[in-house]
């Protein structure tokens, strides 16, 4: 019998282990850390061996296949020195080289890419086909295969880190929003980022759907939209531009032309239209009748963490954008700003360079609240455009001072800029503990 080594016991780890166990390969799951005990009882129904706090019997078992979790490096020495003797691939891949005849829909980019895979899904949806949703969205991809998910598409929101494990892998049609500096503590420069997630295009068989507002992405489909996949931007409207908006008007030109206002979509922020677009043009090119198309775009409701209202509270609006971990997507959520904006901000650095907020900041922030566990950075590089910078070690006490700090007709919002696990266990815990403080106040 075959031996499949599962290296991580997160949600994606898991859900390999379980498709490995239905496909009929004896399972390792190794984890350097301890296993919540649910998982642990999972994997014992299952009769899956489980190590944790080590890797070292996974280092000697002699595998015939190691799926790796996406958050631990391929470039770490063990894992190395295992892909010598045993191919290594991420849960993605395992996925996709059990999940038959559906196709996928991917999507990637530094920022609105989880709007985007929702909103895509739901467009899929609403037009009659059976989908999936998986990838650093929802449940496990490889998870689902073994509970017996098949359906006629996938929507997968995939990071730059599950990018890297990929090798048989297609998609069908693929999505990359945008562009821009993040995970730098993980990559060696902004090349090497941004090549990681541009390597979608080139696992593309029919169609890559890009916004031609960013410059980085423009040049490479310039140079390299050569590989048989149809290139379609959207937008501004260009020879490209399957889809446009002009004034307040979207025009989409893919197989059918027809346009609808931007009052119209259940979405706001001219970031939005853009994914709107996006999953639009995904729509039309699954072949979906553009009544059921304009529909689910009047219909979707907004993902959670993601400028997010969560109440007004004595006349002062308090909106949580826990999601926005890096600078683009944190630009973007002060640019949305038309009130006074007491900014809550902070975390785990991710060798962020603070320079394109600056002026916005200056324009739009009254007070900047810096929640976390080293702030110094964040303080020094904010102290000469924002008149008061407090700090704060706990959620509440952000929320307090930021309340104290606003007047009626301000708005406090949660919008990071930073990873969230020097507090927090991840963006979403961040972003509950900010609306379970609001509603205490």
């Amino acid at each position: 019998m075959k031996k499949l080594l599962v290296i991580g016991a997160g949600e994606s780890g898991v859900g390999a282990a379980k498709l490995g166990a239905k496909l009929g390969y004896t399972v390792l799951v190794s984890d350097f850390g301890t296993v919540a005990d649910d998982t642990k009882q999972l994997l014992r129904d299952l009769n899956i061996e489980l190590e944790e706090t080590s890797h070292e019997k996974a280092k000697v078992w002699g595998a015939d296949l190691a799926v790796k979790s996406p958050g631990i490096p391929f470039g770490l020495k063990w894992i190395q020195d295992l892909m010598h003797t045993t191919e290594v691939i991420d849960e993605i891949e395992f996925a996709y080289r059990n999940k038959g005849a559906s196709k996928v829909v991917a999507i990637t980019g530094s920022n609105g890419k989880t709007t985007t895979t929702l909103l895509t899904n739901h467009v899929m949806h609403h037009g009659g086909l059976k989908v999936g949703l998986a990838g650093n969205v929802g449940a496990s991809w490889a998870g689902q295969l073994a509970d017996g998910l098949n359906p006629d598409v996938w929507v997968l929101e995939l990071s730059s880190f599950q990018l890297e494990g990929l090798k048989e892998f297609r998609s069908n049609i693929s999505i990359i929003t945008n562009i821009t500096p993040d995970h730098l503590d993980r990559y060696t420069d902004f090349d090497h980022y941004a090549d990681t997630k541009l390597s979608l295009f080139r696992l593309t068989t029919d169609a890559c759907l890009y916004w031609n507002g960013d410059e980085y992405v423009n040049r490479w489909v310039n140079k390299n939209s050569q590989n048989g996949c149809g290139y379609w931007a959207y937008g501004d409207k260009n020879d490209q531009a399957g889809a446009w908006q002009e004034e307040d008007i979207l025009t989409f030109n893919i197989k059918d032309n027809w346009s609808m206002s931007i009052e119209e979509l259940a979405l706001t922020g001219k970031h939005n239209v853009a994914n709107t677009m996006a999953a639009g043009l995904a729509g039309k090119l699954m072949e979906l009748r553009k009544e059921s198309i304009r529909d689910s775009l009047k219909s979707f409701e907004n993902v959670e963490h993601r400028l997010e209202f969560v109440a007004e509270v004595q006349g002062v609006e308090f909106t949580n954008d826990s999601k926005s971990t890096n600078v683009n997507a944190a630009w973007y959520a002060l640019d949305s700003a038309n009130k006074p904006l007491v900014w809550i901000a902070g975390g785990v650095d991710k060798g962020n360079d603070y320079t394109s907020l600056l002026e916005l900041a200056k324009l739009k922030v009254k007070a900047l609240v810096v929640l976390g566990t080293d702030n110094e950075k964040m303080v020094n590089s904010f102290k000469e455009v924002v008149p008061v910078i407090l700090e704060a070690s706990s959620m509440d006490e952000a929320v307090q001072k930021a309340f104290e700090l606003s007047a009626k007709g301000d708005q406090v919002m949660l919008s990071p800029v930073c990873a969230s696990f020097d507090l927090f266990e991840n963006y979403e815990d961040r972003g509950k503990q900010f609306k379970n403080c609001v509603k205490n106040l």
